[in-house]
């Protein structure tokens, strides 16, 4: 009858489940709602021309911060401002509206571990 601390968050549906949003350091607090960057990159990643993905948190006067994609487009793909305003009004159809990324950054390469793992803190 205890609990555990392990940094996750979660949060309870009004039938008793449980879903699961992320670490909490790693949990988007944007205008009070909590954005789990995993679902965003899922959504964005299901676009043929996205061949990697990484969302972190930017910081904004207005919200606290705004969801931030951090994108590698595959080869012969070219970042421009129309493709960035798709890939936001995909995920606000895909996801609430409210968890599109506000900023698109189109990259070379993402920041990793040896592991493999996205360095979100570098994005």
């Amino acid at each position: 009858d205890g609990y555990y601390r392990t940094g996750d968050v979660a949060w309870k549906d009004e039938d008793g489940f449980y879903w699961y949003v992320g670490r909490a350091d790693d949990v988007i607090k944007s205008s009070g709602y909590r954005i789990g960057p995993f679902e965003i990159e899922s959504v964005i990643m299901e676009l043929p021309y996205v061949l990697e993905c990484g969302v972190s948190a930017a910081p904004d006067e207005v919200r606290g911060q705004v969801v931030k994609a951090s994108i590698v487009l595959t080869r012969g793909t070219v970042g421009t401002d129309e493709l960035k305003k798709e890939i936001q009004n995909y995920v606000k159809e895909k996801t609430a509206p409210y968890k599109y990324p506000r900023i698109v950054v189109f990259r070379d390469e993402l920041p990793k571990t040896i592991s493999g793992k996205i360095i979100r803190n570098k994005l």
